[in-house]
């Protein structure tokens, strides 16, 4: 077997074990982009709480980029490194209005252009918004990707092009947030459950780990 053949199997798993993918609440391209901005190390459900409040004061993209940056910062404060995260949102809020008119630009050229915004965010924004091709290499990917066999390597750029030349690109957005459900399910950092696992006869450090336990 390949390893595209295996990443395609690997891919088909996941999508019937996780049917959903971002577990980030919006409803706008906007609010995506600046969630996307708060869960850098803060989980999605606290994200959820915090712009439930911070769109509900702020509607708008207007209104966040006049808000006061104090407020801002009281919402955001429980995702950590509240300052920087809500100086991002509010000065991304002005140069979303004033050099893309209101709108969340399409290629990774541009979200890079905007304050806090990585590969990782770049990418999630471009595979669910816009429906391109996208890995976000985030710190679920990196480790079951390597688990799996699927790169070795722990640099996430480098993640990012291994993913990209096996997994087929119509798939590479989901196949990532599922990536996120299975950490948190079932491959955890530590103590991943190996025994419970959809994938144990696709992984093969998974497959070292029941020979060493045996």
């Amino acid at each position: 077997m390949t390893i595209r053949e295996r990443a395609a199997k690997i891919v088909a798993v996941l999508k019937e074990e996780y049917p959903s993918s971002c577990s980030l609440v919006s409803t706008a391209d906007w609010q995506l982009l600046f969630a996307t901005r708060l869960s850098a190390q803060c989980t999605d459900e606290r994200v959820n709480i915090v712009t439930k409040e911070l769109y509900s004061r702020f509607p708008t993209l207007q209104s966040l980029a006049e808000a006061d940056l104090e407020e801002i910062c009281e919402i955001v404060r429980p995702c950590g490194l509240f300052r920087t995260k809500a100086n991002d949102i509010k000065n991304s809020a002005g140069q979303l209005i004033t050099r893309f008119g209101g709108k969340v630009p399409d290629t990774m050229e541009e979200l890079l252009s905007l304050p806090g915004v990585g590969r990782k965010t770049a990418n999630l924004i471009l595979g669910d918004i816009f429906g391109k091709p996208a890995i976000v290499a985030d710190t679920h990917c990196i480790r079951i990707s390597n688990r799996l066999g699927l790169c070795d390597t722990k640099d996430p750029h480098k993640v990012e092009l291994a993913l990209k030349k096996i997994i087929e690109p119509a798939e590479q957005s989901d196949f990532c947030h599922r990536l996120v459900h299975f950490g948190r399910d079932k491959c955890m950092a530590r103590g991943p459950r190996c025994g419970e696992c959809p994938l144990s006869g696709l992984c093969p450090e998974g497959a070292l780990r029941a020979k060493t336990a045996g």
